[in-house]
């Protein structure tokens, strides 16, 4: 009955509209149920963590509280597409260079691997790198397995990756002698290995 209401006043149109016009992504990491306790006995509320991405680099995580779960999500939801932030991506599937990242007990080790690796990581991790457009990663989470420490920490360190682009205008050097230096050392590591 609900649905029909709303389907009428156009709230469901809406909705898919929106998911088409601004190419968002959006994937549920984690619903949590407490329970408040009244006089009458228990009442339940229900936190989403939700986290969005158009899957080319730019991506973000929202938190939201309700009585209803859809109610909740859809708070999450629009909280996390206004906390997006762009990722650099090497060739548009990995990271450029290895990075760590913490949030409270929460740790993250984010490695780029070779093409055809696939996304090697766990549960909050994993939703953030498919949202993102990552397609070849390795990701090791140590400490807390809270999905909120988890993909706090992830997004702090994505938000510590740089570009070559980046780091040669910090350093004041052309973007092809950074990538030479960069593919010296892979020779030197492989005739190493």
């Amino acid at each position: 009955m609900a649905r029909e209401r709303d389907e009428k006043r156009g709230r469901g149109k809406d909705r898919d509209r929106d998911q088409e016009r601004d190419g968002l992504v959006d994937k549920l990491v984690h619903i949590n149920r407490v329970a408040k306790v009244v006089k009458g006995g228990k009442r339940f509320g229900f936190a989403a963590l939700v986290v969005v991405g158009d899957q080319k680099g730019r991506v973000g995580f929202g938190h939201g509280k309700a009585r209803e779960v859809p109610e909740a999500i859809r708070k999450a939801t629009d909280a996390a597409k206004r906390s997006l932030i762009r990722v650099n991506l090497r060739d548009g599937r990995t990271l450029h260079h290895d990075v760590n990242g913490h949030h409270g007990a929460g740790k993250v080790v984010l490695r780029a691997a070779p093409a055809g690796t696939g996304i090697i990581a766990g549960g909050p991790m994993r939703a953030v790198f498919e949202t993102v457009g990552v397609q070849d990663v390795v990701a090791k989470s140590f400490g807390s397995s809270n999905p909120y420490n988890m993909v706090r920490a992830t997004f702090d360190a994505l938000k510590n990756q740089d570009s070559p682009r980046s780091v040669a205008a910090r350093r004041g050097i052309k973007v092809s002698a950074l990538q030479a230096r960069r593919r010296d050392t892979d020779v030197e590591a492989s005739a190493e290995g």
